[in-house]
């Protein structure tokens, strides 16, 4: 689980909840009509602008956020060195013993091409596809998530509008107006709420984890490039540390 993720859910709720228990008349935030208001729009909104698979598809967006795990820089390094070392000692064939090792199915594949004798135009022309739709998915989840997080407010702006009206319509009691007004607001709160803890924040989270993973696999890709093509371990840990900032590749000096 990406621990940064969970923590500001959990702190962000746990701060508004505090805050609102800690405040008379906290049951006033208590709205079901509100929140389906809020909660309904949305979903409804949503299966307008995108398809049906899309939309159910948002259990997976938000898995992919939270509990997917990215390599690590340094370890993939490693990897691609151990690989190489293998590769001009024992020969292309001895890697597909050491696949299991890999850890990754793209880079599992990346080996395989290798093995399999392609050349590095081939590897990279063919593991390039895969990169890019895989940016193509991401950017779907991504696009999913800001429009969820942009029709919230919007619904809660309307369930607003529905609530001042409703109010307007009942001035002659004006013991109603206070309760009225909180009514009519309640909605602005769930919009803002959902729209700025939840669905803008893992979406920015999506864009980001989809960036470092990109640029990963691309590391997998130069790496399999520069062992097809017979260079040495030291080259190719030159090669791959040419993807991560000056300030940490001494953080990531593997031992050839």
């Amino acid at each position: 689980m990406d621990i940064a993720t969970a923590f500001g859910l959990l702190f962000g709720l746990a701060c508004v909840v505090w805050s609102i228990s800690s405040a008379p008349g906290g049951i006033v935030f208590i709205n079901a009509s509100a929140m389906a208001i809020v909660v309904g729009g949305m979903i409804a909104a949503t299966f307008i602008h995108f398809s049906v698979k899309q939309v159910l598809s948002v259990g997976s967006v938000v898995k992919k956020t939270m509990f997917c795990r990215v390599p690590v820089e340094a370890d993939l390094i490693q990897k691609m060195i151990n690989f190489s070392a293998i590769c001009r000692r024992d020969g292309a064939l001895a890697l597909e013993k050491h696949l299991p090792d890999a850890g990754d199915s793209f880079l599992v594949k990346a080996m395989r091409l290798v093995i399999d004798g392609q050349t590095p135009e081939v590897i990279e022309d063919q593991l390039g596809i895969e990169i890019q739709y895989l940016q193509e998915r991401h950017s779907d989840g991504k696009n999913l998530m800001e429009f969820m997080g942009a029709s919230a407010p919007a619904w809660g702006m309307i369930g607003t509008l529905i609530g001042l009206i409703q109010m307007l319509g009942a001035l002659d009691d004006p013991s109603k107006i206070g309760s009225g007004m909180a009514t009519a607001l309640i909605t602005t709160f769930y919009g803002a709420f959902l729209a700025n803890l939840v669905f803008l924040p893992l979406a920015g989270k999506l864009g980001t984890r989809s960036k470092k993973e990109a640029r990963l696999r691309q590391m997998m890709v130069e790496g399999a490039m520069g062992i097809s093509r017979g260079e040495s371990p030291t080259a190719i840990r030159e090669r791959l540390q040419s993807f991560i900032s000056v300030k940490h590749r001494e953080e990531v000096r593997p031992n050839v």
